[in-house]
């Protein structure tokens, strides 16, 4: 499968959502709303729930089923009051000792000026500096999309676990092949030469783990969220075991050597 393949697998409107791996993995789930400040963004999903009865804190980007639902979540792309909720949630976390778990499909962060002048890039920022420095296990789920800032904004992690047809990159092809050849049509080229598929981020290093999905996400639903489940559950088995301390500096050595080891691994 090519790669712009991949890439439109990803951007599939039946692929499964991040409240769909909530509900199929977590127990007794509490959303919780609002970033304590500007208001309510309902384009990032956050709260608290039970994994095999340990208390932990899920956050994830959603997209819509329809117009009308993501009109209302501006297609998946956050704002920051947004991103400012999903820095209290973790704080909170940390706080009561609940791993993070986040789930990453976005094409990025809302680009509108309303979304600028409060402080989209502070936003953005501030949450990359948190998860780098949590004491708590963190994982991170790319579900589909993973687009630029606003996928990183909840992808600093201690494992980075990618579904087959989800991607992460520095922006969509569409807008690289509009900045390095002044041509969008060219995207389906940029596809090949970003090396944003799952198999193309683990042989740099960034992705940790990757979790097949025979003919789709959205053709294959319940095997999905089982491999999910099962790649949750075998890391918080091995991060539970150390200190927040060694956690916080293994998560800094991880992000220091993005691009230098090589290595394949698929559940």
């Amino acid at each position: 499968m090519t790669a712009s393949e991949r890439v439109e697998l990803a951007r599939h409107p039946e692929r499964p959502r991040c409240s769909e791996y909530i509900e199929a993995i977590f127990d007794d789930f509490i959303l919780l709303a609002g970033d304590r400040k500007a208001g309510e963004d309902k384009s990032i999903i956050g709260g608290i729930g039970f994994y095999r009865g340990l208390p932990v804190t899920v956050i994830g980007q959603q997209k819509g089923r329809n117009l009308e639902e993501n009109i209302e979540v501006r297609f998946g792309m956050p704002n920051p009051e947004g991103y400012r909720k999903a820095q209290r949630l973790m704080k909170q976390a940390e706080k009561f000792n609940r791993p993070v778990i986040t789930f990453v499909d976005t094409p990025g962060a809302y680009p509108g000026i309303e979304a600028e002048n409060f402080g989209q890039g502070e936003a953005i920022a501030s949450s990359i500096a948190l998860m780098s420095g949590l004491k708590v296990p963190v994982i991170s789920i790319f579900i589909g999309e993973g687009g630029s800032g606003g996928a990183l904004a909840l992808g600093v992690c201690d494992k980075m676990i990618m579904l087959e047809n989800s991607i992460f990159s520095i922006l969509s092809p569409e807008g690289f092949a509009s900045i390095l050849w002044k041509d969008s049509a060219r995207s389906k080229e940029a596809c090949e030469i970003m090396k944003l598929t799952a198999d193309d981020l683990y042989s740099l290093g960034i992705c940790d783990q990757i979790i097949r999905e025979g003919s789709g996400a959205h053709l294959n639903k319940s095997a999905v969220f089982s491999r999910v489940d099962r790649a949750i559950g075998d890391a918080l088995v091995q991060m539970r075991k150390k200190s927040g301390v060694q956690l916080a500096r293994e998560r800094y050595r991880k992000l220091r050597k993005i691009g230098k080891d090589m290595r394949k691994e698929t559940v």
